[in-house]
């Protein structure tokens, strides 16, 4: 009899994604459902700010409409819809979650274990979409293509671009500084390879892969990466140790014309104190992906600046995520309809 699966898709992680992958791999062992929601057109709410969601730092959906979709289902494959310990107990027949995330904030994991339900993820989902967006990132802030287009768009002809004084500088004469060899940070130190960069990486948890440290890439401690690079990029997890990793300290070790990027997370950085040391020449310029709080509000002093370049959190959105992520967890419900061990569970 085929296993019922509740999809709760949104409109980056498409329903039908889901569904196809499940097919590809289960064929006639599921029986599926689909569900759409609204994100990113409208905002994740937060655990926190919600009664009975206390445990869950981002999600989308209310527990009323997930109970009711999901059913007497065996299965759930979403990206954002929330479980809570109180939904559990309104679900006893959901045995698995596959959460199409690199972690599944979505869940009260706890509740979860409590319950007898496994819960999988797809990390390095996106991992290759943000590495290619940073290498992005600092491309246009090096080779000056986001000051000449805010020049044209003024009317401007920045012609004195051409300036010695003025002009770019190219990956393969610069240091670049990786904070965080996990997933996209040893896809951005292999890319930045290609361009001859020579490269820092900072991550006390980790050693060098064999053909980065043949590569010439030196594994170096914070001070030292923060100290020699030309761009520092920020690839590390928020923990209690690197939450405001990057903050006043961290910039006046420096160089006054460094880039700094952030396409990770937004509470590794203090905010403030990346604005003072922009304001006062500290460093040279930042790009910003990711933010404390999102959306950033309209007067947000950065938001001013301009040696600044801001993405609206958007690194990892490629469709590659989207097929990829199915692909993850489609293979994690046919491994459980199999009886086979699942590859990422939480």
């Amino acid at each position: 009899m085929p296993k019922s699966v509740a999809i709760i898709g949104d409109l980056f992680m498409l329903p039908e994604a889901f569904a196809d992958a499940l097919v590809a791999a289960c064929g006639d062992d599921v029986s599926i459902r689909t569900k759409t929601n609204n994100w990113p057109d409208d905002p994740m709410e937060h655990g926190y700010a919600v009664d009975g969601m206390d445990g869950l730092k981002e999600y989308f959906g209310t527990a009323d409409d997930v109970v009711e979709f999901v059913g007497d289902a065996e299965i759930l494959v979403t990206q954002l819809a929330p479980l809570s310990r109180g939904m559990f107990e309104r679900m006893p027949n959901l045995k698995l979650v596959a959460v199409s995330r690199g972690g599944p904030v979505n869940v009260d994991m706890a509740a979860a274990a409590d319950h007898g339900v496994t819960v999988v993820n797809t990390p390095g989902r996106n991992a290759t979409a943000v590495a290619e967006f940073t290498i992005g990132a600092i491309l246009a802030e090096t080779r000056k293509i986001r000051t000449g287009h805010e020049a044209l768009r003024q009317g401007k002809w920045r012609g004195d671009l051409y300036r010695a004084d003025t002009t770019g500088r190219e990956l393969n004469e610069m240091t670049v500084g990786v904070i965080g060899y996990g997933n996209i940070g040893t896809k951005v130190v292999k890319l930045l390879r290609a361009f001859g960069t020579r490269v820092l990486v900072c991550d006390p948890y980790v050693q060098l892969a064999p053909e980065d440290a043949q590569a010439g890439v030196e594994h170096v401690s914070l001070d030292r990466l923060l100290a020699d690079s030309d761009v520092v990029t920020l690839h590390a997890r928020v923990t209690d140790e690197t939450r405001n990793m990057m903050n006043a300290e961290a910039f006046r070790k420096m160089k006054n014309d460094a880039l700094f990027v952030n396409t990770a997370r937004g509470p590794m950085c203090d905010y403030d104190d990346l604005y003072q040391a922009l304001v006062d020449g500290e460093i040279g310029s930042a790009m910003l992906e990711t933010f404390g709080v999102e959306p950033v509000p309209a007067d947000w002093p950065l938001l001013q600046l301009p040696n600044v370049t801001l993405t609206p959190h958007i690194a990892g959105a490629s469709v590659r995520t989207v097929t990829y992520a199915a692909e993850q967890a489609a293979e994690e419900v046919r491994r459980y309809i199999a009886g086979e061990p699942a590859r990422n569970r939480c």
